[in-house]
C-alpha cells in the first residue's frame, strides 16, 4: 500500500503539467526566453526562502548526513545533482528553441517520445525490469507516436533532443536518493539560475512591468514548476523510472483535451486514434495497480 503514494505523486505531477497551457497562454505576448529566465530565477528564490525559513532543521540534518558519507558517495551525489541541473537547462532551452524556431508540433511530439525513452534508458542504464504487459504498453506507445509523426519526420530529430534530456534527468535522479528531495531540487534550481544568469543581459528583453505577467509567473513558478518537479523526485523514491516515465503521457492527453474542448482546435482522426492508444498504453503499463493486483515494486528493489 505504501507504494500507492508514489504512484499518486507521479500522477499528480503530470496531471498538473497537463494544464500548463492555461497559465502560459496569457503570456504569449512576452518573449519565451524572458518567461524562462524569470521562471528559473523566481523558482530558485522561493525554494531558498522555504528552506531557510521553514526547513532549517531539515537542511542541517541533511548537511550532517552528507558530511558523514563516504567520499565516493559524496562525489556521486554532487555529480547526479549538478548533472541533473544541466539536463534541466538543456531541456528547457532546447524546448524554447523548438517552439520558437522549429514548430510547436515538434515540441508536443517530444512529450510523447519522452516516456518511451525513459523506459528504454531505465532498462539499459538502471537494469529496471519490465513485465510482458509493460513491454506491450511500450510498443503501443511507439506505434501511437509513429502515427502522430506521419508527414512530420523532420520534427523527430528535435523532439528526440527535448525528450532525451528530460528522460535522462528522470533516470539520473532515480539513483540520487540519499538527500532530501526538496533540498536536491533547490540546489538544482539555484545552480540552474547561476548558469543562465550570465546570459540574461544579452538575451533578455525589456523588464516586464505589467502586473499580469508577475501574477501568472507566480502561478507558473509555484503550481507548474516547484510542486510537480518535487512530486516527480518524490515519486522516484518509491517507484521505478519507467513507471514515472509512462505516467508522463497524462500530460499530452490533457493538453490534447484542452486544445480540442477549450481552445477549439481542429483534430484529425489519426490524432484521436493515437491519443486513444496512448491512454490504452497507460492502462496496460499500470494494469497491476489498476486492477488491485500485487504491485511488484519493493523499496529494496528500488534501491538496487
Amino acid at each position: 500500500m505504501t507504494t500507492y503514494k508514489y504512484y499518486f505523486a507521479a500522477f499528480t505531477a503530470f496531471l498538473i503539467w497537463g494544464f500548463f497551457s492555461l497559465a502560459l497562454k496569457p503570456l504569449q505576448d512576452f518573449p519565451s526566453l524572458d518567461i524562462l529566465f524569470y521562471r528559473v530565477f523566481l523558482s530558485s528564490i522561493v525554494m531558498l526562502l522555504i528552506n531557510l525559513i521553514f526547513r532549517r532543521k531539515t537542511v542541517k540534518e541533511n548537511a550532517l548526513l552528507f558530511s558523514n558519507l563516504k567520499a565516493n558517495d559524496k562525489k556521486r551525489i554532487i555529480f547526479l545533482t549538478l548533472g541533473g541541473s544541466f539536463l534541466l537547462i538543456a531541456n528547457w532551452f532546447v524546448f524554447i528553441y523548438v517552439v520558437n524556431h522549429v514548430n510547436v508540433k515538434a515540441a508536443s511530439l517530444a512529450y510523447l517520445i519522452c516516456p518511451i525513452l525513459t523506459t528504454v534508458f531505465a532498462f539499459v542504464i538502471l537494469k529496471e525490469k519490465l513485465s510482458k504487459p509493460q513491454w506491450i504498453a511500450v510498443f503501443i506507445s511507439i506505434f501511437s507516436c509513429f502515427l502522430l509523426s506521419i508527414n512530420h519526420f523532420q520534427d523527430i530529430f528535435y523532439s528526440l533532443i527535448v525528450a532525451a534530456s528530460y528522460a535522462l534527468y528522470l533516470v539520473s535522479q532515480r539513483k540520487n536518493s540519499e538527500i532530501d528531495k526538496f533540498i536536491t531540487l533547490t540546489i538544482q534550481l539555484v545552480f540552474t539560475a547561476l548558469v543562465i544568469l550570465p546570459f540574461y543581459p544579452s538575451f533578455s528583453g525589456v523588464i516586464p512591468t505589467t502586473p499580469t505577467f508577475y501574477i501568472y509567473l507566480g502561478v507558473i513558478v509555484i503550481v507548474f514548476t516547484i510542486v510537480p518537479l518535487f512530486l516527480n523526485l518524490y515519486a522516484l523514491k518509491g517507484i521505478n523510472s519507467s513507471t514515472v516515465g509512462i505516467m508522463m503521457y497524462i500530460n499530452p492527453i490533457i493538453n490534447f483535451l484542452i486544445a480540442v474542448f477549450y481552445y477549439n482546435e481542429e483534430v484529425t482522426t489519426i490524432q484521436l486514434i493515437s491519443y486513444f492508444l496512448i491512454l490504452i498504453s497507460i492502462m496496460v503499463f499500470n494494469e497491476k495497480l489498476l486492477f488491485n493486483r500485487k504491485v511488484a515494486v519493493s523499496l529494496s528493489e528500488n534501491n538496487n
